[in-house]
């Protein structure tokens, strides 16, 4: 199966035969990095090889529709609840640039604790089965291919199955993961010592997989009363996990700290951020740093989040990251929408590769406020792990409730999160094992007892049983689907004609949903602007309305509300008149044929109308106007009357005439198009002169039946008009 840029991704196709599918390749994989890469007219000092096929940043195609990749891997956080609507998701956001994909949940919910897949003791973390990782890496295996970039599969092993979720992970080349054991003991209360022993068989799958793990500190400023009071506290979990990983086995260079900022605007955040940023680098140098926004304090604008997200890539360019992830506002939102993952990971693109070279400008400084800073955070995360040991330990730290601690290190105010040695989500199920305890699988932690059965098979415990699943992927029991009712055959059964006809709907997290967002500004208080948006909505025919973001642009003068709702019909594109897109030629190729016949027009804005921004748009070479590529312009101004516009032209010889027209009643528009054409006819120069019309109440076929060469409407850019005017004058010279 090969993917087509101009065809939808076959979703069934993906499906089928799953069964035997493996996955083409296992291990995380970091960018290829180019010194010194040039692409159009620049050249750049941090950025990684080129994708194949991508969709480069909109003001490209100022610039040859070049898109440079920035040298950090770019996270998108996809999350519908719907994976075959997700691997469409994945597929936009590789074209956009993002290399690490991460399904964070699969069911509208993060955690979930039940039978599942038939693992013996449920899955923490999230509810995922077999079929959807081997469905999503098959197809990543595809897009990989298109873009021409590995792309990194990532999840979550936690809870009281991560062991039996890394084994599944590993045999289904998923690249990275979530893996962190004080985040289960204290914000999902699983027994600490039952969460540490998992953690050690989870990490040691991981390393034989040879997958990245990414801690779970930065949860501490998310839980925390005042995040940014607990920085001592994050680098010290980032400690914990970290030791405990290499402990394990896992590389160095495969350890991600998850380094989110705990503060965010209007905090003065730089000030806060960045000591801390360059603290943790210089301490844990050894090791990967996965940079994320702040998203605790993160509400439903786009905008500020945006902004959030700009500021954290700034501390990533000054310090250093490996990963840069995306949230989005949907955090704030609770709805993942395809728009927004794309726009989170344009940001960071965009960003990136505008600081790119910053550090060859700039040197962080080495005196004063920054370094003193650093060194006192560093200061107070060894004075805390030093306490811990003083305490008897992790677990008696934890009891003692140490971590989250509203308190400013070494202040305590004594609101931490406690957990109990002997209580938690399975309390009492770690047994010590037998001294003839056997586990003949190859990754796995502790003591296997090979050696009394072969002693060749030290190193490799699964040649007793002629390989585990690890090796023998064949051994594999693949498990189709658990729910008659809730499982996507259902789904895409229900979705079948949108996906195998010309019927499209809108949508914003899964096909067929039907959603739509609506910007409005109304001039009334926040409480009654949203209840009347609401019914606004309805009266438009939109269906399930909800306001999804307010805000005050005045407490008496006015709202922006953002509503959402969903449309009851489908739009069948078969039925659509689509005019043919207006063909334009390259800025190179208008400016070489004007340099060689030049050109000459003459334009004014006609009849009584006084309106003058549209036509200079079209003239003035200051926005992006015919000017630019060197046709000469004689503007007369507005309310020309016709006579003195077409006398205009015979007098300087031009060869276009260039008439806006705005004002609409009556069609008097369209009469002054046709009587221009009247006059270059009474006059003899209507084989000379070429007419073009426009306004926003243009229509192009209706203009041209007034006998005028063409009609330009809303959106008509200066390019637009030279195109034409340089096509239309070559096949006057042939008719002539």
């Amino acid at each position: 199966m090969e993917l087509k840029i101009n065809e939808k991704i076959d979703v069934k196709e993906i499906l089928k035969d799953l069964e035997s599918y493996r996955p083409k390749r296992r291990g995380w994989t970091w960018r290829e990095n180019e010194e010194n890469l040039q692409m159009g007219p620049f050249t750049y000092k941090n950025c990684s090889k080129p994708l194949k096929n991508s969709v480069p940043l909109p003001s490209a195609k100022y610039f040859g529709d070049i898109d440079p990749q920035p040298d950090y891997t770019i996270t998108t956080e996809i999350a519908s609840g719907r994976f075959e609507d997700d691997i469409r998701r994945m597929r936009m956001a590789a074209w956009h640039g993002a290399d690490h994909i991460m399904v964070i949940r699969t069911a509208g919910q993060s955690h979930f604790d039940g039978l599942i897949e038939g693992t013996p003791q449920g899955i923490g973390g999230i509810p995922i089965t077999r079929k959807q990782v081997r469905a999503q890496r098959k197809a990543l295996d595809l897009i990989e291919e298109e873009v021409g970039r590995p792309i990194n599969y990532h999840s979550y092993v936690s809870g009281v199955a991560g062991p039996d979720i890394a084994v599944m992970f590993a045999e289904e080349g998923v690249n990275g993961a979530h893996q962190d054991p004080q985040y289960n003991v204290l914000y999902r209360n699983i027994n600490m010592i039952r969460s540490f022993v998992d953690a050690a068989e989870s990490k040691k799958i991981m390393s034989w997989a040879d997958m990245a793990q990414i801690d779970g500190a930065h949860n501490a400023n998310a839980t925390a009363r005042e995040a940014w009071k607990v920085m001592p506290e994050l680098m010290v979990q980032h400690a914990l996990n970290s030791i405990y990983s290499v402990k394990v086995g896992m590389k160095k260079t495969n350890i991600c700290l998850s380094t989110v900022p705990p503060t965010a605007p209007p905090a003065p955040s730089m000030h806060l951020d960045l000591p801390y940023a360059v603290a943790l680098r210089d301490l844990f140098s050894e090791y990967r740093m996965r940079a994320q926004m702040n998203t605790k304090y993160m509400e439903s604008s786009t905008r500020e989040a945006t902004v959030t997200h700009v500021l954290n890539l700034m501390i990533s360019r000054l310090t250093s990251a490996d990963i840069q992830s995306t949230i989005t506002p949907d955090e704030g939102r609770n709805v993942p929408w395809h728009i927004y993952n794309m726009e989170a990971c344009d940001t960071a693109k965009q960003a990136l590769v505008g600081m790119d070279s910053l550090m060859e400008m700039i040197e962080l400084k080495k005196e004063g406020y920054l370094p003193e800073k650093v060194r006192e955070l560093k200061e107070r995360a060894v004075l805390f792990m030093e306490e811990i040991i003083e305490a008897g330990g992790y677990f008696k730290a934890v009891e003692q409730g140490f971590f989250v601690d509203s308190g400013h290190y070494p202040e305590r105010n004594g609101d931490g999160i406690a957990r109990k040695i002997d209580g938690g989500i399975g309390v009492g199920a770690i047994y010590e094992r037998d001294t003839d305890y056997l586990a003949p699988v190859t990754a796995h932690f502790g003591y296997n007892n090979v050696k009394q059965y072969d002693e060749t098979a030290e190193d490799q415990p699964s040649k007793l049983i002629n390989g585990s699943t690890l090796e023998a992927p064949e051994k594999i029991i693949y498990i189709d689907e658990l729910d008659d009712t809730d499982n996507v055959n259902v789904r895409m059964e229900e979705t079948k004609e949108l996906r195998e006809s010309s019927k499209i709907l809108p949508e914003v997290e899964w096909m067929g949903d039907g959603i739509v967002q609506l910007d409005l500004f109304l001039p009334a208080s926040k409480r009654v602007a949203e209840f009347a948006a609401l019914e606004m909505g309805k009266k438009m025919g939109l269906e399930d309305v909800e306001v999804i973001h307010k805000e005050i642009m005045h407490p008496s003068e006015g709202t922006r509300i953002q509503l959402k709702g969903r449309v009851a019909f489908a739009i069948d594109t078969k039925d659509l008149v689509i005019p043919p897109e207006p063909e334009i030629m390259s800025e190179q190729e208008v400016r070489e044929a004007i340099e060689a016949q030049p050109m000459k027009i003459v334009a004014g804005t006609v009849g009584e109308d006084e309106h003058s921004v549209g036509l200079r748009e079209i003239i003035d070479i200051k926005h992006g106007g015919i000017e630019k590529y060197g046709i000469e312009c004689h503007y007369l101004g507005t309310s020309v009357t016709l006579e003195k516009l077409v006398d205009a032209a015979i007098e300087l010889n031009a060869d276009a005439i260039l008439a806006s027209t705005i004002i609409s009643h009556d069609d008097i528009h369209y009469r002054n198009m046709k009587r221009i054409h009247e006059l270059c006819i009474e006059k003899g120069v209507r084989d000379k002169i070429m007419i073009l019309c426009g306004g926003t109440q243009v229509t192009p076929e209706l203009a041209v039946k007034q006998g005028i060469d063409a009609g330009f409407g809303r959106g008509t850019k200066g390019i637009h008009v030279a195109t034409f005017l340089v096509k239309r004058r070559s096949e006057m010279k042939d008719e002539n």
